[in-house]
């Protein structure tokens, strides 16, 4: 069973609490308007005072039992692709997100244009999208944190074939330590699932930036969870053209494209 930690993180994440704001009540009913209020049931009344409230895990509702499963196999450009997951020792890391599989999609239809590109994949976790670009021909680096690194390459190792082993390369990215390793820009940066810890935007927006000249094209697909999360979006909008090019409404995924704006 996972720890407690990590079914907070992962329902947090995910958007399953239930958040409000107010003190010591009993229950919380949250409304369907857009806003952030609740009615509250405190002794059998009805208050307006808002409140926190947390919904408990439950087993028996299975809500994490996909993250659960010790691997998970998908089926892109013709190739069975098999990602071991191990939340408990990695956290998110290593568990398989729908924004990641969203992206794949959305690449294999022939959205983005990847023969022979150079490509980069930030906070690349499990790795499926680079995996994929690669299989659609793309010259490819899937980059995370240092930790991560020995699974990733394992993963990206075993599921691509012998023959492309030249076409990637797994590489560690602090995007709050030093760029200087990177000096080359890409042709196209993807990311899924990178904007949701609030204190990383800064570091990952100049991160982008230093991967990127005004031909790259920028493919960030994410679930907008939060205010903060819309927030990033209008930090990346200040340095890019912003675009919304797909919405997969049934996973609440949508797709950014951005390109930087010229001086």
């Amino acid at each position: 069973m996972p720890s407690i930690f990590i079914i907070l993180l992962v329902l947090i994440a995910n958007g399953i609490f239930i958040r409000c704001d107010c003190p010591s009540i009993h229950h919380c009913v949250k409304s369907n308007s857009d806003d952030n209020s609740c009615t509250a049931v405190k002794n059998g009344l009805k208050t307006d005072e808002s409140t926190m409230a947390l919904v408990p895990y439950d087993a028996n509702k299975d809500i994490l039992a996909i993250f659960n499963k010790p691997e998970r196999v998908f089926h892109f450009v013709g190739k069975e692709i098999k990602i071991p997951q191990d939340w408990n020792n990695l956290g998110v890391a290593a568990v398989v997100w729908d924004a990641a599989i969203v992206l794949s999609e959305y690449l294999e239809a022939g959205n983005v244009h990847l023969e022979g590109k150079r490509v980069l994949e930030l906070g690349a976790g499990s790795g499926l999208v680079g995996i994929v670009a690669t299989l659609l021909g793309a010259q490819t680096i899937l980059t995370d944190q240092e930790k991560a690194i020995p699974y990733l390459t394992k993963v990206a190792t075993d599921n691509l074939p012998q023959d492309l082993e030249g076409r990637f390369e797994v590489r560690a990215l602090d995007w709050q330590g030093s760029l200087e390793s990177y000096r080359d820009t890409f042709d196209v940066i993807l990311g899924a699932d990178i904007i949701y810890i609030e204190d990383t935007f800064p570091d990952l927006l100049r991160t982008i930036e230093h991967l990127s000249n005004e031909d790259t094209f920028v493919y960030i697909s994410c679930r907008i969870r939060y205010t903060r999360d819309s927030n990033f979006l209008k930090m990346f909008s200040d340095v890019y053209e912003l675009k919304k090019v797909h919405v997969d409404k049934q996973r609440d995924i949508t797709i950014y494209k951005g390109r930087k704006k010229t001086k």
